[in-house]
């Protein structure tokens, strides 16, 4: 058995779960939040057995496209302390960060 800790930005996670969920998958959502632009993420657990990891990589792969995206980013006003103004940047968002984690032993309750 596998545990597959999937970190997802929050505009793919719907469509993720859903064909997840349309396959057969368990998986648990976890609201969290990314460091770079402090945007919402998505962390998703999913326990599966070791002959299906490579499928839900596949999905997560399918799902979770990288884009570029424009975003607005403070900028210090030099000689003005503490005034900032807002700039305009393109950063690339989505794709998936995913980690594969051998699972000693699993318990349903």
């Amino acid at each position: 058995m596998k545990l597959v800790i999937a970190i997802v930005h929050d505009d793919d996670s719907d469509d993720l779960l859903d064909i997840l969920t349309e396959k057969n998958f368990g998986v648990t959502k976890l609201a969290t939040t990314g460091g770079f632009l402090k945007s919402g993420n998505t962390t998703l657990l999913i326990g599966v057995e070791e002959d299906r990891t490579e499928k839900v990589i596949d999905i997560i792969k399918d799902v979770c496209k990288k884009r570029k995206e424009v975003v607005t980013a403070p900028a210090p006003i030099t000689g003005n302390a503490g005034m900032c103004i807002q700039y305009p940047i393109e950063v690339q968002v989505g794709g998936a960060t995913v980690f594969v984690i051998d699972v000693d032993q699993f318990v349903k309750i």
